[in-house]
């Protein structure tokens, strides 16, 4: 999947076992959906907080953080709970919206840390792929948010 694509159909699991479809999330505000391997590990914790501290930057950008794991909602709930998480984790327990999304596994065993930017309309605006650079993800998404939504840095 590249930059100026039209995002996959794709659906998710909410935190209440309800199917939510990524057109479903698209269109009110630019989405950053950041695909990770698993909750509680030292990457996806810092990750996640990094998004956290983050969190109200995008907002006010005009964006909506999505986090996507294949951990199912009990294990979300409780990484929310424990580190303070303001935006939604989803499921993907089978890994069928990551694999539409083309997030390959590294070493072809842990799960793709892959970060995305899906403007308004539903395109793909930029991608970010790295399993171990976890701050640049929140870096330049919100750099990418803000330059599509017409927001500086304050």
């Amino acid at each position: 999947m590249n930059s100026s694509e039209r995002a996959p159909a794709a659906s998710f699991i909410k935190s209440d076992g309800s199917a939510v479809e990524l057109k479903d999330l698209v269109g009110q505000r630019t989405i950053v959906l950041y695909f990770y391997p698993k909750d509680e590990t030292a990457g996806c914790t810092a990750e996640a907080c990094s998004f956290r501290d983050s969190y109200e930057d995008f907002k006010a950008a005009g964006a909506e953080v999505i986090g996507v794991s294949s951990d199912d909602a009990a294990s979300h709930e409780s990484f929310k709970k424990h580190h303070r998480l303001p935006f939604t984790l989803l499921s993907d327990p089978h890994g069928a919206a990551a694999k539409a999304f083309g997030v390959k596994k590294t070493f072809g065993l842990i799960a793709g840390r892959v970060t995305f930017v899906i403007d308004r309309a539903g395109v793909i605006r930029h991608k970010f792929d790295s399993q171990v650079r976890v701050q640049k993800h929140v870096e330049e998404a919100l750099e990418v948010v803000r330059s599509l939504e017409g927001k500086s840095a304050a």
